[in-house]
Order: C-alpha cells, then sequence, then structure tokens
C-alpha cells in the first residue's frame, strides 16, 4: 500500500507518506496560517524522501475536520485537486482520527474550537466512534471528562503519526476525490457574525 496523508487542520502543518511499510513524515507544529505557503513543498519534499510520485499512490488522504476552516479548505482543495489530475481516489480522515489513532486506549479526542470550546469526538477501544463528533462548551467538555473519559489533544497525541495509522486502518473507504467534503461541526466566525 501506497499513500500521502496531509493535516491542514490545526497550527500545525502534518505531510506523510507511506510505502509498503516505510513512513516518510514532515511534521511542523507552528504552521498557522502558513498551510497554503508551505503545503506544496512539503508535498514535494516528502514525496521525493519516499522516492515516491503521485502516479505511485494508491490513493491521497487529507484532515477533513473539524478545525481551522480555512485551514481545512486548503487540505481538501490539494487532494482533490491531486486526485482529480492523477486518477487517484480519496480517503477522509478526521481530525479526531489523527489523535485517536495515536493512542491505543479509549479516550475523548479534543481539537480547540476557540472561544474556551472544543470540538470532540469520544472512541473506544478498538477506535470505534462511540460518542460523536459534536461542538462543546467548555462546561460540557469538563462534564464529560468528570464521567470519566480522558481527554487527549495535540501535543500530547502525535497526529502525523495518527494521520498514518488512520489512513492504513481506514484505506479501504479511500473514494472518488469529487464526494470529499469538509466535516464542519459548526458555523465559520464569518457566519455566526452575519
Amino acid at each position: 500500500m501506497k499513500f500521502l496523508a496531509i493535516d491542514t487542520s490545526a497550527e500545525y502543518l502534518s505531510v506523510c507518506a507511506y510505502a509498503d511499510g516505510k513512513r516518510e513524515i514532515f511534521f511542523s507544529p507552528d504552521c498557522a496560517r502558513a498551510h497554503s505557503v508551505r503545503l506544496s513543498a512539503e508535498i514535494d519534499g516528502v514525496l521525493r524522501r519516499a522516492k515516491l510520485a503521485v502516479k505511485d499512490l494508491d490513493f491521497l488522504a487529507v484532515a477533513v475536520g473539524p478545525g481551522s476552516f480555512t485551514g481545512i479548505r486548503i487540505g481538501v482543495a490539494t487532494v482533490k485537486g491531486l486526485c482529480l489530475a492523477a486518477e487517484k481516489r480519496a480517503l477522509a480522515v478526521t481530525s479526531f482520527d489523527a489523535l485517536a489513532y495515536a493512542e491505543t486506549e479509549p479516550l475523548l479526542a479534543l481539537i480547540d474550537a476557540g472561544h474556551g470550546c472544543n470540538y470532540a469526538c469520544g472512541y473506544g477501544e478498538n477506535h470505534e466512534v462511540a460518542l460523536s463528533p459534536r461542538f462543546l462548551t467548555a462546561d460540557e467538555t469538563e462534564a464529560l471528562l468528570q464521567e470519566g473519559w480522558r481527554a487527549v489533544r495535540f501535543p500530547k497525541a502525535d497526529p502525523a503519526e495518527g494521520l498514518i495509522n488512520a489512513a492504513i486502518a481506514k484505506c479501504g473507504e479511500a473514494a472518488d476525490a469529487e464526494k470529499l467534503t469538509a466535516l464542519y461541526l459548526r458555523k465559520s466566525s464569518a457566519e455566526e457574525k452575519r
């Protein structure tokens, strides 16, 4: 199996190539507002180091959210463009998956939604979704933690490793790139202020 996986949904940037068990990873923990500037060069670099071309890949995976609205659009558009140009399939991986698959035990994957709120998704022992993706206030998050959920978020979890692990586990779900859509759990700040 050979694939490229990218995550532009948060302040970090992950670009990962996987080829028959070998991993080539680029990870930058602080790439906020620079995804569009750095993404193409990092894709080229990772593929070159992995000795792969887009034509060699079985599919391309992308983190579809939730997270930064602009970052998600950049990642989804890039993967769609590469897939359509090379006639490859696309795999949607949630930002929650990238956190959950970095761990091996049940957890509550949390992504900062700003203003003290979180995007959350609960995972069981076999990475099955036990609590569907949702938007939570700080109080709602605290209530779930009080119920016994173990929280995991970046930087505690390695989202690049989780992204690769999730893509491997979900590879059978790769589909036509035209069906690739973002996962938004709330309106953007611009939409909320209208």
